[in-house]
This record gives structure tokens, sequence and C-alpha cells, in this order.
């Protein structure tokens, strides 16, 4: 590989599980977007690229297009390669694909565009990508219209460090690109349903920074969560919460 992953990715080392117990699903119309915006069917290759533990890889597999998931972190790919034995794991970075010239027809990036955006990562995709071929960008956000979430926000974006996140919008500045069109935008919405441990604190421990922080500071974490928690009547005392979320997914085509 020849570029260096953000020190913030270690934490996905030791948290594949945590990850697949705390990530949120995404809502019921990014079947249509995938097959309808990135024209995914069974005629097509995709990319699922910084795929993960497989959290979208699924939603791939189900346009029935032939999926190639990539993946740096080795921990993370394993889980992936289980969950989805019919899907090609290939451990490669967006910087090195292990793909030849134009021979995909469309790359998706679900909650990893931020870790590495750039004009280089683009041209490498771009590389790959068959002429007019998509790139899709998908992310689940917690909706900070309800009132405690900017709470639960507050309490993350603390040890965030420089570690690369969608909300800060510096991904952005990797476009325009001279490869690709004009980035297209989609907004759905969604809930996490669940044991507070699940859909709060796991997900919360999934965080790349929180994970990877020593263990006397991911419990304070913890007795911060357990503390806002306790505060609010929406969340005190249920053994079942719904995180709120909204997803965006943006679209853009590959230049002719």
């Amino acid at each position: 590989m020849n570029d260096q992953l953000h020190p913030a990715t270690g934490g996905y080392k030791t948290a594949a599980d945590t990850y697949v117990k705390g990530r949120p699903d995404y809502p019921p119309q990014v079947s249509e977007w995938l097959t309808a915006k990135l024209g995914l069917d069974h005629h097509n290759t995709v990319i699922d690229l910084g795929a993960g533990t497989g959290k979208f890889t699924g939603r791939l597999v189900a346009t029935g297009a032939q999926v190639i998931a990539v993946e740096p972190v080795a921990q993370m790919l394993e889980k992936l390669a289980d969950a989805w034995p019919q899907v090609l794991a290939v451990h490669g970075t967006a910087k090195d694909l292990p793909l030849p010239d134009a021979s995909v027809d469309v790359v998706v990036c679900a909650q990893a565009f931020h870790w590495f955006a750039s004009e280089e990562a683009l041209t490498e995709i771009a590389r790959v990508l068959k002429p007019g071929g998509k790139l899709g960008l998908i992310w689940n956000l917690r909706d900070t219209q309800v009132s405690w979430v900017p709470k639960l926000d507050a309490i993350v974006n603390a040890l965030e460090g420089d570690t690369p996140r969608y909300y800060t919008g510096e991904w952005r500045k990797a476009f325009p690109h001279p490869a690709f069109g004009p980035l297209q935008l989609q907004r759905f919405h969604n809930g996490h349903t669940g044991s507070p441990e699940d859909v709060i604190f796991n997900r919360v421990r999934s965080t790349s920074f929180i994970a990877a922080l020593p263990e006397a500071q991911r419990a304070k974490v913890d007795e911060q969560i357990g503390a806002l928690i306790a505060s609010e009547p929406e969340l005190r005392g249920r053994d079942v919460v719904t995180v709120p979320y909204e997803t965006v997914a943006f679209v853009t085509r590959k230049s002719l």
C-alpha cells in the first residue's frame, strides 16, 4: 500500500465486534438509490471501498451486482469475509486499488470517504471506473434536530483531535475533480432501535478515536454517556431506545 492510514484507524483493529453491534443499518430508501441512481444490477461490478466489517455490503449484494470489498484493516476484513463469503474481499486502500484500469461500473464508499478524501484517491477511483461509471458516497449521521443528540455528539467530538470526519466538511475539498461531474445529493431518515448498550454505548465505542483511547479514558466516556442518559427523559430507565439518524447519499459520474 502506498498511503498511510490515519492513526485513529488503529481503533478499528480492536473494535470490530463493537462496530458490528453498534452501527446502525441504512434506511430502506437506500435500495432504490443503489438501483435508480447508481444503476446497480446483475450486469454490474461494484467496489465497496472502505468496506469495514461489511455493514453496507449486503445492500450491494442485494442489487445482484458482483461485489468486490476493499478494506485496509485486516480485523474488519475478516469479519466481512465471514459474513459475506460470496463477496471477493481484498486488502487495499483508496489510493492503491488492486484492480485493473476501467474494470468496474460503480464504486461506493459507505461511512468511509472522509478517511481518504483527496485528489489522489479520486484519481485512483477514476482509474478503475469504466467511462461513465459512478461514484456513490453515503453516510449515516445522528440527527441533531433531536434535542439530546447534540449533547451526545459533544461528548464524542471533544476527543476527535485531527481525526477526519464527515461533519467537518473537509472531505468536500477533494471536489471538484477533473475526472468527475458535480455531486448530486439525496437525504433519508432512519432510526436505530435497540438497547442503550448497543445503539448508544457500542455506537460510541465503535468510533475510531474512542476505540483507540486507553481503557481509563474509555471508561470515562462511558460514565459521561451514562450521566447523559440518566438526565434525559426520552432515555432514562428505558430498555429500548431509538437513536434518530439522517442518511446523506451523494452520486457523481466519471467523465467520458
